[in-house]
């Protein structure tokens, strides 16, 4: 799985949750939410440093990560988040890999 994060997505966990370069942000699995990929979780986010990542990646300083142990929720699939200016909220997209 690959994680992409537009730089105006990378600027809303920046301000939204007061990040300084060299912080991380943690996509993780929860239960109950709605507009995710398997009925009946959906994606949250947390700040804190890496454990034992899947995937990562480094956007204006900030590393977005998938911890091993939440791997399950994205078999088969991407995780692509960007910013919606309509709704001034970030929007996760989860493309299909080969």
């Amino acid at each position: 799985m690959q994680i992409s994060i537009t730089k105006p997505a990378s600027n809303w966990f920046i301000q939204e949750m007061d990040l300084e370069p060299g912080s991380a942000v943690r996509f993780y699995v929860r239960y109950g939410g709605f507009g995710g990929i398997k009925e009946g979780f959906s994606l949250g986010i947390s700040a804190e440093q890496p454990n034992d990542p899947i995937s990562s990646v480094e956007v204006q300083g900030i590393t977005y990560f998938v911890e091993r142990s939440d791997a399950w929720y994205f078999e088969g699939v991407d995780l692509s988040v960007k910013y919606s200016r309509k709704w001034d909220d970030i929007q996760y997209d989860y493309p299909s890999h080969a």
